[in-house]
């Protein structure tokens, strides 16, 4: 054998290494992403909501409910991927200070809600039906709206449409799972995104059974039969400004896009409480013609611990 054969030899042994360490590498990296996050999810203090347990699509599903009763429109709040309904709780204070109703779930695989895998919104998608199911039976005659932050907006687009919902307030959802994994790999990864992207999304089939146009809410987002608000952080690198704006062009009338100037891939409330307050509550407001009941205040107690809806009796 010479030495050339030795070399050649050598050389595709390395090459077979390469491929196998990382194909081994993307699976783990794979098994990380769609892992499921559940723990408990205690009531805070101080929050007067019911705790419920919602039938979902073969398993149960773990929310907060606060119902404010009389004509108060009903929130759908859905949190981003890796979250849980907590994460909502400063925008279901916001709502119910303006005289709304809130739901508040975990979605599959994460929280209280149990699931095999996170799905980037597929399997989610049915818990959104489940919660919409069950408040057309709870509240029959209430409007009802959703806010879906990243993960819990995709699922919204997910669903069968049109989506039964009377508005709907998607913030940073992404418009294609390819650019949306993409994305993420090249914020700590840099150039070898463009590498890296399909060996993650060849899993999906053999994982999720999902294919990546099954992933894609950006075809449906003109067949969800309400109006919508799509809400987008100006330097999010997670879902871009101009991925956002793609999804707001292919959505229909009547529809409104806001940028959150500077902010990234984050709780936009938290960020802008004033513009959000002004945006997402005034979008609602404007759409439903809802005049919120002057007879509820909110309460709270500057750490935010503390909080409560009461009725004032009329002098």
């Amino acid at each position: 054998m010479t030495f050339r054969d030795i070399r050649a030899r050598a050389l595709i042994a390395l090459g077979i290494g390469a491929l196998v360490m990382g194909a081994t590498a993307s699976w783990q990296l794979g098994s990380q992403l769609v892992r499921p996050v559940n723990r408990p999810v205690p009531l805070p203090a101080g929050f007067p909501a019911q705790v419920v347990s919602l039938p979902g699509p073969g398993h149960a599903i773990a929310g907060w409910w606060l119902n404010q009763g009389g004509d108060s429109p009903v929130v759908l709040l859905l949190h981003s991927i890796r979250a849980d309904r907590s994460s909502m709780l400063s925008r279901a204070k916001l709502l119910l200070g303006h005289g709304f109703s809130v739901l508040l779930i975990d979605l599959q695989g994460h929280g209280e809600t149990p699931g095999v895998a996170i799905t980037m919104g597929s399997r989610e998608s049915g818990d959104v039906r489940a919660a919409l199911g069950w408040l057309k039976r709870t509240v029959p005659s209430r409007r009802i709206g959703v806010i879906g932050c990243s993960l819990g907006g995709a699922a919204v687009l997910l669903s069968p449409q049109p989506s039964g919902f009377d508005a709907v307030v998607l913030e940073a959802v992404y418009p294609r799972v390819a650019r949306a994994i993409e994305n993420r790999i090249r914020i700590r990864l840099g150039p070898l995104a463009p590498a890296l992207t399909p060996l993650l999304l060849v899993q999906l089939q053999p994982r999720l059974h999902i294919s990546p146009r099954d992933l894609e809410p950006i075809r449906s987002i003109d067949r969800l039969g309400s109006p919508v608000l799509v809400v987008a952080g100006s330097r999010d690198q997670h879902t871009t400004l101009a991925e956002s704006e793609e999804l707001f062009r292919a959505a229909v009338q009547p529809k409104r896009l806001w940028v959150v100037s500077g902010a990234r891939h984050q709780d936009f409330l938290s960020f802008d409480p004033a513009g959000y307050d002004s945006e997402v509550i005034g979008f609602l407001l404007e759409h439903w013609r809802y005049r919120p009941r002057s007879d509820f205040v909110v309460l709270e107690d500057p750490g935010g611990t503390l909080f409560c809806v009461v009725q004032v009796s009329p002098r």
